[in-house]
């Protein structure tokens, strides 16, 4: 073969080269496209020491497309399914989309779903409450009655407030129970796992009585008044408060925003159902089941402009492989939050944020997007999701999801939206 066509050759197998890309090599030049000028003549010959070499630096959000378009090249879509969508919160319109009406499971990105319901139905004023009543007569220390402790799900009950319990009792001059210690757990089903939910998934019970995050709420309030020097009962029952006559004695409380920072930023499934069952019991009788709290997030689907129909919702935490939802619907919910203070205000300091806190500590660290990204993570086994809010680099506000589904391990999705993160922002 003669040199100058060996030269070319040469030439044209740099070029592919240096703008082909592949995860853990080399890097992705993403914003450049090198443009090389012939002779105009087609049988002209480009040596590479004559060739004219035009760089044409790709502005944003072009380079943002053209980098996905890039990212998507990769051969482990050819095995895993992928779904995309970007979109300019300020201009109102979508900028990248890939895949964004494919039903996904979205894993933990489903606590986006049961915190803006939250908001939307129970407001940010809203107290996960623990109380404590007394029915029947006190006389020279005794209680001639019953203790009822009604449970509002609340995972931040801890020792403190089992604490205030007991000392309340005795302010009250309760020192001795003659009666009666009854557990009210009607706040919700008595289903003790989600729906959907592996055997083997080792998450807590789902009670509404709940000690220091655990289902041992009962034996730990006995052992506070034997402690405490109170005579009780050596066993307790299950009953539901009827009646009028009871007595309060203590209620102790916890904000949404308490619970909705842990859910987020810890993305604690146990925060989350207790969020979710609170939208059935608000207006439920006589207790919140599945379906009464999934119908309040339908609710929220429909609002958003979508047909619920089309979605399946099955828990708040989004450990259940019965979730299904979109990209799209992500980000619809993601527009929402945005034009509502109510909603915004509360949820945009509970996401995690890029190499910073959260799920996203460890992530983009040494990244052009490290700070930048907040946005909610989600993972079952061979599904990584992320979506929530970032700026791109001309100022402009943006929400976005990737779900990646069929995944040979979450490292390899989380790596493909780190990426692709990097582009939103740079």
């Amino acid at each position: 073969m003669k040199l100058r066509h060996i030269t070319v050759v040469l030439a044209v197998v740099l070029f592919f080269v240096a703008n082909t890309f592949a995860f853990g090599k080399g890097s992705l030049n993403v914003g450049r496209v090198v443009m090389k000028n012939n002779v105009a003549d087609s049988d002209s010959v480009v040596c590479a020491d004559t060739a004219e070499v035009k760089e044409i630096i790709l502005e944003w959000p072009e380079s943002m497309t053209h980098g996905i378009d890039k990212l998507l090249e990769n051969n482990m879509f050819e095995r895993s399914q992928v779904g995309i969508m970007v979109y300019d919160l300020d201009g109102d319109s979508v900028m990248y989309e890939h895949n964004g009406r494919q039903l996904m499971r979205p894993a933990s990105v489903m606590k986006l779903f049961t915190a803006c319901a939250a908001l939307d139905n129970l407001g940010d004023d809203y107290l996960f409450q623990t109380e404590l009543y007394y029915k029947g007569e006190i006389c020279d220390s005794v209680l001639h009655g019953d203790i009822y402790i009604k449970g509002g799900f609340d995972p931040l009950f801890g020792t403190d407030d089992m604490y205030s319990f007991v000392s309340k009792m005795k302010q009250k001059g309760i020192f001795s129970i003659d009666g009666n210690i009854y557990a009210d757990v009607s706040l919700k089903d008595t289903l003790k796992w989600g729906e959907g939910w592996c055997w083997d998934d080792k998450e807590v019970s789902l009670t509404p009585l709940i000690y220091e995050g655990k289902d041992v709420f009962m034996p730990n309030f006995m052992k506070f008044l034997t402690n405490q020097c109170v005579k009780h009962p050596l066993n307790y029952g299950l009953n539901h408060i009827s009646s009028n006559d009871v007595v309060l004695i203590d209620r102790r409380s916890h904000t949404i925003d308490q619970m909705m920072g842990q859910m987020m930023k810890a993305s604690d499934n146990l925060y989350a159902e207790s969020l979710f069952y609170q939208l059935g019991a608000a207006k439920s009788n006589p207790y919140a089941a599945t379906k009464k709290s999934a119908d309040k997030v339908y609710e929220l689907i429909g609002r958003l402009g979508l047909n619920p129909a089309e979605y399946t919702v099955a828990d708040g935490s989004g450990l259940s492989l019965y979730n299904y939802l979109t990209p799209q619907s992500v980000v619809w919910l993601l527009k929402y939050a945005f034009k509502r203070n109510n909603i915004f205000n509360h949820l945009y300091p509970t996401l995690p944020v890029s190499g910073v806190d959260g799920t996203l500590k460890n992530r983009m660290k040494d990244s052009p997007a490290y700070g930048l990204i907040h946005a909610k993570t989600g993972t079952l086994r061979k599904v990584s999701t992320l979506a929530g809010y970032t700026k791109s680099p001309n100022g402009t506000n943006l929400a976005f999801c990737i779900f990646n589904q069929g995944i040979l391990n979450s490292a390899e999705g989380r790596d493909f939206q780190d990426r692709v993160c990097e582009l939103l922002v740079k």
